[in-house]
């Protein structure tokens, strides 16, 4: 277990902290945060490439926190893979076997079962320049694993990388970290390698944790609007409660009994929870509702579509024939609903950090 307690850095124009975050053993944990939050300060502590102002970190019950990075049993792999450029990618794998007190035996054969794992093994004796930007990233990390850390620390690994080659490299980490047993730890901004790669997750602002828990919850139940709203639900709008509804820019839905006496707060709901349709496709556990189409915005390949209802403006995620066929135009009049418990409801927190 990564056990993170009250832990500071202080900088001129920065400071992050006090933070304390508890990642469980063998885990696969994301941390995220927009960037200038404090991610990667925060990996590099952990690595022991920072000295604490305050705090500690400890491993599996060890405290670490004034230990040097040699002797924390944590591996790191950078976004710019940080390989020797003199050496073969045999000889990058086995460098640090050697001050990690691995017999040069065993650390042999399990470099060569980490490449062959990594579909890298007819690389040995090539040099970083001749590689791609992913066999560089694979490199990097058998480098990183052929040390056998308890933690491996990963700093964005595949932002680097052409989307072809992500998909893969995700199939990778999640075979790695299967068979090594180590804890990562990924800091990501990608939202898509949070979700297929992480069962936990956190979210770290101005150098607070925001939140942390399972990674779908955060996507689907942030505990404040700037969650939300990092994490793409778009829709969220002020809210009251009375007497057991919910009301938010002249629309009314009941309100779930887990508000209890809350007065004020906002609701959130991600645009895919919305449904466009003809009026006869809604169900009785939806809100149903009319506007009218504001704009349409081509995201990859899906679209968003906006539309003003009474007093607000929604952004939905549209299917792809109802954007190409023309049925969805700016000024067209739309039916749309969604479920009531799909609506997440966020208590009102002040931000005592500004």
């Amino acid at each position: 277990m990564i056990s993170i307690d009250k832990l500071q850095i202080k900088f001129p124009s920065f400071s992050l902290g006090p933070v304390s975050l508890e990642v469980d053993s063998h885990s696969f944990f994301a941390l995220m945060g927009p960037t200038g939050s404090g991610k990667t300060l925060l990996l590099e502590s952990i690595a022991g490439l920072l000295r604490s102002d305050g705090g500690s970190i400890s491993i599996d019950g060890q405290d670490i926190t004034k230990a040097p990075p040699e002797q924390r049993n944590v591996g790191l792999v950078y976004q710019d893979n940080s390989l020797f450029p003199h050496l073969t990618c045999y000889e990058n794998i086995i460098y640090g076997q050697r001050y990690n007190n691995i017999e040069e035996t065993e650390g042999k054969r399990y470099a060569l079962e980490l490449m062959e794992m990594l579909s890298i093994d007819h690389l040995q004796v090539r040099k970083p320049s001749r590689l791609s930007g992913g066999e560089k990233q694979r490199v990097a990390l058998a480098r990183a694993l052929a040390c056998r850390p308890k933690v491996l620390l990963l700093d964005e690994p595949l932002s680097s990388l052409d989307p072809q080659f992500r998909e893969g490299l995700r199939k990778n980490l999640k075979q790695l970290h299967k068979s090594s047993g180590a804890t990562f730890f990924m800091v990501t901004h990608d939202f898509v390698d949070a979700l297929t790669l992480a069962d936990n997750a956190a979210v770290i602002h101005k150098g607070h944790i925001e939140q942390s828990g399972r990674t779908l919850d955060i996507f689907h139940r942030p505990s404040t609007t700037f969650i939300a709203d990092f994490v793409g639900m778009k829709n969220i709008f002020e809210a009251s409660y009375e007497k057991g509804l919910c009301t938010f820019k002249g629309i009314t839905i009941p309100a779930p009994t887990s508000v209890g006496n809350m007065q004020k707060g906002h609701i959130a709901l991600r645009p895919e929870d919305i449904h466009i349709g003809s009026k006869g496709e809604f169900s009785s556990g939806e809100k149903r509702l009319s506007g009218s189409v504001t704009g349409l915005i081509r995201d990859g390949f899906t679209w968003i579509v906006t539309f003003s209802c009474c007093d607000a403006v929604f952004s939905a995620r549209l299917e792809h024939h109802l954007a190409l066929n023309g049925t969805i135009q700016e000024g067209t009049e739309i039916s749309f609903g969604f479920r009531h418990d799909l609506v997440h409801h966020i208590l009102d927190v002040p931000d005592r950090r500004d």
